[in-house]
């Protein structure tokens, strides 16, 4: 069953392909063009970048459901451009396990597990908790002033109760925590790791507001913890934060 209720405002405004006003019909698995082709004077690289970034922000809201099947015709259609740069965007996120093909049909959203989710924390933990620490230790009060700003950000962001938007943040708060450690293959790897845990199971209950604004004062309380240089009440906040995270 394919659903055809992906937000096409998500592609970002600035370079955005037209986008109909109306649905008009969804292809099932035939691999050619549907909709508009690309805007003259705009880059298919852009594109496909724009559209990479929506159907990212459609996995963490839900319209992407798990087990569901998409074609690439019935969504670029509804984006305004053709089935290729909806098809590239696709097969990206198909290596970063968000869909996965299947053939002559188009992508299903992959069936994640609650295990599965516990394991990307688990995981997230090993990583990120050592190097907090270790910046505890080592990073001066000011510096960890200056990231305030993102910490209020995210929660900004969870007070309108925009999912979509508050992952970003929390995302770009955590890549900025950790490009302290001066290491880029470790912030690479921890924000991979930080979104496959943002995308949602199967059946799961939308993130309620008030869990989005608990996680995010969590971001302040961990600031708070790493100007004190409070070893304990850091590695307390990490591993908490990880598990019990709204995304």
């Amino acid at each position: 069953m394919e659903q055809g209720r992906v937000r096409a405002a998500a592609v970002p405004p600035s370079e955005a392909p037209r986008v109909p006003g109306q649905a008009t019909g969804e292809a099932r698995g035939e691999h050619t063009h549907g909709g508009a082709g690309v805007p003259r004077g705009v880059h298919r690289h852009s594109v496909r970048g724009q559209i990479l970034a929506a159907l990212r922000t459609a996995l963490v809201d839900g319209e992407l459901v798990p087990g569901e099947v998409y074609s690439a015709p019935a969504l670029g259609e509804r984006f305004g451009v053709s089935a290729t740069p909806v098809r590239e965007a696709m097969q990206q996120l198909s290596i970063e396990g968000a869909v996965e093909v299947v053939p002559n049909r188009g992508f299903r959203v992959t069936e994640r597990s609650a295990r599965e989710l516990a394991e990307l924390a688990e995981v997230r933990a090993m990583i990120e908790v050592p190097v907090m620490l270790r910046l505890a230790r080592s990073v001066p009060a000011c510096r960890w002033a200056e990231l305030r700003p993102l910490a209020d950000a995210t929660t900004e962001a969870a007070a309108t109760g925009d999912r979509a938007g508050y992952a970003e943040c929390d995302r770009a708060f955590h890549r900025a925590v950790l490009a302290l450690a001066g290491n880029a293959q470790l912030v690479q790897v921890a924000d991979d790791l930080h979104r496959r845990a943002q995308w949602p199971l199967a059946a799961a209950p939308v993130a309620r507001r008030a869990d989005l604004v608990a996680d995010a004062a969590e971001h302040l309380a961990l600031l708070d913890a790493l100007c004190a240089q409070n070893l304990p009440v850091v590695q307390s906040l990490v591993r908490e934060h990880f598990t019990g995270s709204a995304l």
